[in-house]
């Protein structure tokens, strides 16, 4: 039977457990940083590829399975918005090293399983990725709404200051 991963907050801190039973904890002030990594437009939880969570010393990878995109970004909304911590970068430009993701050499699926690695193992990698934020998904939405909206262009064109 494959292992049920659940990620959860427990007052200021966020609880990671395997089948019921917790294996690793983070203090909601030693977040740095959160990169959700998505596939398609990113505009649903389930384009969810994978999180990555940074901490002054280590990186926690979440697979989708974790329920981060879920419970953990949407319950907190005021808490992400207050941090301005959350970066998106979609998953075609932001690859892992194949070592970090599951399954069989030639079967291997794009997810990396939940892990802890120091921070220093991804920091080169993480530095090549095209972070867009911050921005909570809310914020996100609310842009792609505006985006799509029939006079995006012509609000995107900046108005001189200074008459001619």
């Amino acid at each position: 039977m494959k292992p049920m991963w659940q990620t959860l907050w427990r007052a200021t801190d966020l609880v990671v457990e395997r089948d019921g039973r917790e294996v690793d904890r983070v203090a909601a002030a030693d977040i740095e940083r959160v990169i959700i990594v998505y596939a398609d437009r990113g505009a649903t939880p389930g384009d969810l590829a994978f999180a990555v969570l940074r901490t002054a010393s280590h990186d926690l990878l979440f697979p989708p399975a974790s329920g981060f995109a879920g419970r953990v970004h949407f319950e907190r909304q005021s808490f992400w918005r207050q941090r301005g911590c959350v970066y998106w970068t979609p998953l075609a430009q932001s690859q892992l090293p194949r070592r970090l993701c599951q399954g069989l050499w030639i079967l291997r699926q794009y997810q990396p399983a939940f892990r802890r690695l120091p921070r220093s193992e991804l920091d080169p990698i993480i530095e090549r990725w095209p972070l867009q934020g911050p921005q909570t998904w809310d914020e996100r939405k609310w842009e792609r709404i505006a985006q799509m909206s029939p006079f995006a262009a012509l609000r995107a064109v900046p108005t001189p200051s200074t008459p001619r």
